[in-house]
């Protein structure tokens, strides 16, 4: 069954071929150029933007893993306005990524199965407050409508324990959190609350999805 979800997910992915008059300039019979990658984007919230970015960022097909601020009413706002919990923005990640490496299905089942608990209301972890909380900020209608399908495909089947409570919403806004914040979890691996929250969603990733662990991390 979840096979075939994400089966079904993908297809809405699948960009269209190029018509005649879209081709490059010099295409023809034998001749081949090579067009660059298309990217895509999403930002997902899911308690503390450390842990969240540093499993993104071993994620095959991510170009780029940013940890930052996202879905609130104040515009730039530093870690310590948005640690208030009264700026309605959530600490969060945007990940760019290339579609022919990494699908979008594939990228969500990471964040609800690996990344964090999505039945977690306002919180996860040690972590409290609506800065904290469980959501996916889309950046097209594709996403929307792939997120809000898989959301009830896993309410439905009964792999997570109590209601998922993952806010999802457009993204209106994303602001790059300071240069302290990223790769932190990376950097600072001996520290207490890396090793106890994130170092263990970074080996389950590993260890569970090997195909698509890298060793190289994503940029930030």
């Amino acid at each position: 069954m979840l096979n075939a979800a994400l089966a079904f997910m993908a297809l809405t992915f699948v960009a269209a071929p190029a018509t005649a008059s879209e081709a490059a300039p010099g295409t023809g019979p034998g001749i081949s150029v090579a067009q660059p990658a298309r990217l895509d984007t999403v930002v997902f919230a899911g308690g503390c933007f450390w842990g969240v970015q540093a499993v993104f960022q071993h994620v095959k097909g991510v170009v780029t893993a940013t940890s930052g601020y996202a879905g609130g009413k104040v515009a730039n706002p530093s870690y310590e306005q948005v640690s208030t919990g009264r700026t309605g923005n959530a600490e969060s990640v945007r990940v760019i990524f290339n579609p022919d490496e990494v699908s979008y299905a594939t990228l969500m089942k990471l964040f609800f199965d690996v990344v964090h608990d999505p039945t977690q209301l306002n919180r996860q972890g040690p972590d409290v407050g609506t800065q904290y909380r469980s959501a996916v900020f889309y950046t097209n209608d594709e996403q929307r409508a792939a997120t809000v399908q898989y959301i009830a495909w896993l309410q439905q089947s009964g792999k997570v324990k109590g209601k998922i409570v993952t806010e999802v919403a457009p993204l209106s806004a994303f602001y790059v959190a300071a240069p302290y914040h990223q790769e932190y979890a990376t950097l600072h691996p001996n520290e207490p609350y890396i090793r106890y929250n994130d170092l263990p969603k970074i080996a389950q990733l590993k260890e569970r999805y090997p195909q698509l662990w890298s060793d190289r991390l994503a940029a930030h």
